[in-house]
């Protein structure tokens, strides 16, 4: 039966090195939430605490309301799914499939029975009797996808399981791994450094960095509404440029940098405090001609060809910005431009030092 994980202030600690802080996670039961991160992040260290091949320096870790913090990992009945595969390679994918039940005292018939029920599911029931060196990196994977779910565990975790994949693999199995999710209703932690595939499988994300939860969402809210400017460099914000309010006129504020104005509607960006960072993407910033246009005044810098758009570095009182501009009318370095915001690609933070 599918049940919730429960992570309470957990932190852990590697000699006098702090890896992970006071972190506190919820997964609903039968949701699938990926920890997203660069390596060092804390990501792998929160899997291992979750699977017991670690234990926490303070905090609890919870499973259905049954505390794993101290448990044996051999007692959680956790399914796991490793980049590596971690086949056995003396027996065969029958036998690797129908392992965990064996552990588990079924019988032998039983175990055939249910193992190959399972390889049907993953579209390797021609495949149980070859040995896992005769598979392709794809097959190897269904079969250590296929055994962590015969054994039908309350919480699946996956380490990285697409990392050794080529590029059209990785899209082909994280789709076969989120209807199989689905359809066990199985609750997962999946643990990635890939944006697209996080945002592409998960129910929510949680971005860590240095160890700690830097936000906790539906891929949606992330992509759209950062909740810093960690979150938001992460997930493609590359220019964060720092305002101060300096008149406010009904819905309308007019916002100051560097000398430079910049008039913004509160309908389409949400409330704007007196002091705040406009994030915006390279796309969320329209390359204008027009004199009269409402932007930032720049001068352009390099232009790279993209294949969707031209790519500017553009100089500006406030600092280098990055800006996308149209295919059909590519522009020369050195050309006067305004940088229009688009509110669809730009987003309010508040500004670090008032938090």
């Amino acid at each position: 039966m599918t049940q919730p994980l429960d992570l309470q202030a957990v932190s852990a600690h590697y000699g006098t090195t702090k890896v992970l802080e006071d972190l506190s996670l919820s997964v609903q039961a039968g949701e699938l939430v990926s920890l997203l991160g660069a390596s060092g992040c804390g990501k792998t260290t929160t899997l291992r605490l979750i699977a017991g091949f670690l234990t926490p320096t303070t905090g609890s870790i919870q499973l259905g309301g049954r505390d794993l913090t101290r448990l044996p990992t051999h007692k959680r009945d956790i399914g796991l799914v490793f980049q590596n595969y971690a086949l056995f390679p003396h027996l065969s994918v029958l036998d690797n499939v129908a392992f965990g039940l064996k552990q588990r005292g079924l019988g032998s018939s039983e175990r055939r029975k249910r193992a190959m029920a399972m390889l049907e599911r993953v579209g390797l029931s021609a495949l149980a009797d070859r040995a896992p060196g005769a598979l392709s990196g794809g097959q190897k994977q269904r079969v250590a996808l296929a055994r962590a779910l015969v054994i039908e565990p309350p919480l699946l975790m996956f380490d990285e399981p697409l990392s050794n994949l080529d590029a059209k693999l990785r899209v082909d199995m994280r789709v076969e791994i989120r209807q199989l999710q689905r359809s066990n209703g199985t609750t997962s932690v999946y643990v990635t450094h890939d944006q697209e595939e996080a945002f592409s499988i998960s129910d929510r994300v949680a971005i860590m960095n240095a160890g700690r939860l830097m936000q906790f969402d539906r891929p949606e809210v992330l992509y759209r509404r950062p909740a810093n400017t960690f979150v938001a460099r992460f997930v493609g914000f590359e220019n964060i440029i720092p305002f101060k309010v300096v008149a406010r006129e009904g819905d309308t504020v007019t916002a100051e940098t560097a000398g430079m104005t910049l008039r913004l509607s509160q309908a389409a960006y949400g409330a704007i405090p007196d002091t705040f960072l406009l994030a915006t993407r390279p796309d969320g910033l329209m390359v204008s001609t027009d004199p009269a246009a409402e932007g930032l005044p720049a001068r352009l810098g390099l232009r790279t060809y993209l294949g969707r758009a031209y790519q500017y570095q553009c100089e500006t009182a406030a600092g280098q910005l990055i800006a996308n501009g149209s295919l059909t009318n590519p522009l020369e370095a050195g050309t006067g431009v305004k940088l229009v915001p688009m509110p669809e690609q730009c987003t309010i933070l508040a500004s670090e030092g008032t938090r």
